[in-house]
C-alpha cells in the first residue's frame, strides 16, 4: 500500500490513496480492506508500523534525498549535516518529493540510535536510510584503529549493536539500513587492502556483515530493511577484490545498490564516462549475483566544475536513461549533495550540491517534472 508516516505511522488521510490502488480492490481483496483499515487505525492510536517497504509498483522509481554539507577549513563533511530545511529547499527547487533522507551515523561520534533525525525525517513523512558507519573519524585509504573487522566478529561491539538495534526496534516505523558501504573501494577501511589482502579481506568483510546482521535481528527490530552497496567499479580493479566476493547472501540483505559517479573534483580526469557506461559495466553483474533484488542508485553525482565533463549534461543523460526503464530492477536513485576540500587550494574543492548550480537545478526540475508519472513519491509497504 501507499503510506505516508506520522509518529505513529500511516496518516488515516492517506488512507484514500490507497484504497484507489488496483492492488487493493476492496471487491477482490475483502482481507486486505480490513488489513488497511486496522492498519490506519493502529498506526494513528500510536501503535509502530513495522512492515518493510515494498519496490514502488512497475514503472516507478523512488526518489531519495542526500546532504552532506560543505567542507571548509574547520569542518568536514560528516554525512549527517542535513537538516529538514535542506530536505524543503532541495524538493522546492527540483518541484518533486523525495522519499528517504540518507545520511550516516558514525560511531566515533555516538554508538547509539540516531532517534533525534530520524524522527524529524519520520515527522517530515519520509523514511530513514541509515548509513551505520563504524569508523574512527571521516579520513579515508587507511586501516581502521578502532573498530576493526577482526574486533567485530571477535564480538568486541556486540552490546553496542544490541542496544542500537533496541533503539531502532523502539523507533518503530520502517528504516533502510547499510553497513560496509562500497567495500570493493579502497577508500574504506572494511575493504580488502586493509584486512589481509586477497582471500582474507573478503571472507572477513562478510563474517562481519553476518556478524552486524545477525545480531540486530537477533532483538526483532522488522522495521530494518537490509541494503548492501557497492561501487560500480572495483578498485583496485583485481580479481580478488570483485564486489562479488564481498556479497554476504541472499538472506544477508533485502536490497542491493550501487555508486556511480561522473568525475568528483574539479580536475579530475579519469571517470568521465557517461552513467550508462557505468550501468553497462556493473549492472549485468549485479543482476547476476543478485537475481531476486531491487537495486538502487544509492549515489550518484558529478562535480559542478570539472574541466572535461559538464555536470548538467552528465545529469540528464543518467536521468533520462533511468527513467527509459533500461534497467527494470532499478527502484529508487539519489544524488550526492556534498561539497568538500581536496587540498589547500580553493578551487580544487568537490561541489556536487544540485541547488549550487543553476542548469544541474534546472535539469532535475525539467527531468522530474516530465516523468512525474514514474516518481512513487510515498513508500510502499509491504502487507505482514
Amino acid at each position: 500500500m501507499t503510506a505516508i508516516f506520522c509518529r505513529g505511522g500511516l496518516r488515516l488521510s492517506h488512507l484514500d490513496s490507497a484504497i484507489r490502488d488496483r492492488r487493493y480492490n476492496i471487491r477482490s481483496h475483502r482481507p486486505q480492506w480490513v488489513w488497511l483499515i486496522l492498519l490506519a487505525l493502529f498506526s494513528c492510536a500510536g501503535f509502530a508500523l513495522a512492515a518493510p517497504i515494498a519496490p514502488p509498483p512497475s514503472g516507478k522509481l523512488y526518489h531519495g534525498f542526500y546532504f552532506g554539507g560543505i567542507g571548509t577549513d574547520t569542518h568536514d563533511p560528516s554525512e549527517h549535516d542535513v537538516t529538514a530545511t535542506d530536505v524543503v529547499r532541495y524538493e522546492q527547487a527540483v518541484g518533486a518529493k523525495t522519499t528517504w533522507v540518507y545520511f550516516s551515523t558514525n560511531w566515533f561520534e555516538s554508538r547509539d540510535f540516531p532517534l533525534a533525525i530520524c524522527n524529524w525525517i519520520r515527522d517530515l513523512g519520509k523514511i530513514p536510510y541509515v548509513r551505520l558507519m563504524l569508523r574512527s573519524d571521516v579520513d579515508q585509504k587507511h586501516s581502521e584503529k578502532t573498530f576493526t573487522l577482526k574486533k567485530i566478529i571477535a564480538g568486541n561491539f556486540d552490546d553496542d549493536f544490541r542496544a542500537w538495534a533496541r533503539g531502532a526496534k523502539n523507533f518503530g516505523s520502517p528504516i533502510l539500513i547499510e553497513w560496509g558501504t562500497e567495500p570493493n573501494g579502497k577508500w574504506f577501511s572494511w575493504n580488502g587492502k586493509w584486512n589481509g589482502g586477497v582471500d582474507e579481506g573478503p571472507r572477513e568483510y562478510i563474517a562481519a556483515y553476518r556478524h552486524i546482521v545477525d545480531l540486530i535481528r537477533g532483538e526483532g527490530g522488522a522495521n530494518l530493511q537490509w541494503v548492501w552497496h557497492v561501487n560500480w567499479l572495483d578498485e583496485p580493479e583485481r580479481k580478488w577484490n570483485g564486489f562479488e566476493n564481498y556479497f554476504p547472501g541472499e538472506s544477508y540483505c533485502d536490497w542491493v545498490a550501487l555508486s556511480a559517479y561522473g568525475p568528483t573534483t574539479p580536475i579530475t580526469r579519469d571517470g568521465t564516462e557517461s552513467f550508462r557506461f557505468k550501468m553497462r559495466e556493473a549492472y549485468p553483474r549485479l543482476t547476476k549475483l543478485a537475481p531476486n533484488k531491487p537495486i538502487l542508485i544509492a549515489e550518484f553525482g558529478c562535480d559542478l566544475h570539472n574541466k572535461h565533463r559538464d555536470a548538467a549534461e552528465w545529469a540528464k543523460a543518467a536521468l533520462d536513461d533511468l527513467f527509459s526503464g533500461r534497467w527494470p530492477a532499478i527502484i529508487g536513485f539519489c544524488w550526492w549533495n556534498e561539497g568538500w576540500q581536496n587540498d589547500n587550494f580553493k578551487r580544487h574543492d568537490s561541489d556536487m550540491i544540485v541547488v549550487h548550480d543553476r542548469n544541474l537545478t534546472r535539469v532535475f526540475h525539467d527531468e522530474l517534472l516530465q516523468h512525474r508519472d514514474k516518481i512513487q513519491e510515498r513508500a510502499v509497504i509491504a502487507p505482514p
